[in-house]
């Protein structure tokens, strides 16, 4: 039974504290080795004592401070998890993190529950492009379609990637996406607004109507790096729903933002 046990054991990397570190520095081995210890499976205080050769107690206070500073995390399951400052720290060491990869699981939590399309977005110089997706559950086509380009003011995923630039930059892309002199005041109006309350309402061609709704994304720098956008038929993405759907979406947002290492006090 003990064989068993052990070849179901975890195997992550037993780093202890004292084995590499010089003197005055164990502190920061046994912390820098708890979260080691955690990239490599360890979960709990009765595996993390084991893993860096510190009595659990020890072991407690570590965690405690490293919980309160964001290198770690309690996951929903109450186990240990790696925390939002080391997600921050990649993503400035990786400018090219794929923000399709990082957003995807979030966004497939935000899809089953609104039975509507989902998709990310970023830029490309003066275009949006499409980068992923996930389907409406009620069988209604994608908006925009994976792998599509676009004009930047042409849809709101890519109107939410403008949120962050001037008035008269905001008159460049109006015209880019066939947009004329009559209609740029109320589009500036609108983008004002949208600025305000966090997202875009992308109306159908009749200008009736909502059919998607479009959030900026923010990297650990601050910087707009990515939008996601609900998409819909006009019938399912009333007034009274876009309201409804809309603290959902800012939460959504904020969570794929937190993937990418946003923080907004630190950026603020």
């Amino acid at each position: 039974m003990n064989s068993l046990a052990t070849s179901h054991a975890p195997h992550w990397s037993h780093e202890r504290a004292s084995d590499a570190w010089p003197p005055g520095t164990q502190t920061l081995g046994r912390g820098l080795s708890i979260v080691h210890a955690v990239s490599n499976g360890a979960r709990t205080l009765s595996e993390l004592a084991p893993a860096i050769g510190c009595s659990r107690s020890t072991t407690q206070r570590l965690t405690s401070a490293l919980l309160r500073r964001g290198w770690l995390q309690i996951m929903p399951s109450g186990r240990f998890g790696l925390g939002p400052q080391l997600t921050r720290l990649a993503a400035q060491a990786r400018p090219g993190l794929n923000i399709a990869v990082l957003s995807r699981p979030i966004l497939e939590t935000l899809a089953e529950r609104t039975r509507d399309a989902v998709v990310t977005g970023v830029r490309s110089e003066d275009r949006v492009l499409c980068l992923d997706g996930i389907e409406s559950r009620r069988g209604l086509p994608m908006h925009p379609a994976v792998g599509e380009m676009s004009p930047l003011a042409a849809n709101g995923l890519g109107q939410a990637l403008l949120l962050h630039e001037e008035e008269s930059t905001l008159a460049h892309f109006h015209y880019d996406a066939g947009g004329t002199d009559a209609t740029l005041a109320l589009w500036l109006q609108d983008m004002t607004l949208s600025r305000a309350r966090g997202y875009v309402l992308e109306r159908d061609a009749s200008g009736h109507d909502t059919r998607a709704i479009a959030l900026p994304v923010r990297d650990a720098t601050g910087a707009i790096a990515g939008a996601i956008a609900l998409s819909s038929a006009p019938a399912f993405l009333s007034a009274s729903r876009v309201e409804a759907l809309a603290p959902l979406l800012l939460q959504t947002a904020a969570e794929v933002g937190r993937a990418l290492g946003y923080d907004p006090v630190t950026a603020a």
